[in-house]
């Protein structure tokens, strides 16, 4: 499994989908399933910038770890967000359940982000939840990745203030990848 990570607006969706369909693999991302299936004063919760409890984000991910062949790479694009939602995880690759190949950290300036996050257009990318989402990733974010550190996770820091094809480079270059890999 290989994560994508960072501050929404970083473009982890943007780098991950690419990322799978140059390599062939699937790519789960749990922002979209929760868009698809969260209703009601939670979705509205959500829509404000405001995090599901973990419990409720780790039983959608262990139903989409069920549909998807966990033996094989993948990427993972918007998990784990706490540092319990981590310990899941790194829980079930040390019971070999997963195997972490990488995370891949994407960092952009709060600038840089908000100007993505209110071109985007999305109902949930509005000021307040912009300044929630980079609440969430100081606390909560830092601290995952300082866990994945901890744990001897490879974690490649790279810049995504550059263009797509710029930031898909770095990240090939980091994994050890062959553009012509397909």
């Amino acid at each position: 499994m290989i994560i994508f990570m960072g501050v929404a607006g970083s473009g982890k969706s943007v780098q991950g989908k690419l990322l799978a369909d140059e390599q062939g693999l699937p790519w789960l991302s749990t922002g979209e399933f929760l868009r698809m299936l969260i209703s009601g004063q939670r979705r509205k919760d959500m829509q404000a910038g405001q995090l599901l409890e973990d419990k409720e984000v780790i039983a959608l991910v262990r139903k989409i770890f069920g549909v998807v062949d966990t033996n094989n790479e993948f990427v993972l694009d918007g998990f784990p967000r706490t540092v319990a939602q981590a310990d899941w995880l790194l829980s079930q690759v040390k019971h070999g359940q997963l195997h972490m190949t990488a995370v891949i950290h994407l960092t952009a300036s709060k600038d840089d982000v908000r100007t993505r996050l209110l071109a985007r257009g999305r109902v949930d990318d509005h000021e307040e939840a912009i300044a929630e989402r980079f609440k969430e990733y100081e606390e909560g974010i830092t601290q995952v990745l300082q866990q994945f550190r901890a744990a001897d996770v490879k974690v490649f820091d790279i810049n995504a203030a550059q263009t797509v094809d710029e930031v898909h480079a770095d990240i090939v270059k980091a994994m050890n990848f062959t553009n012509d890999k397909a």
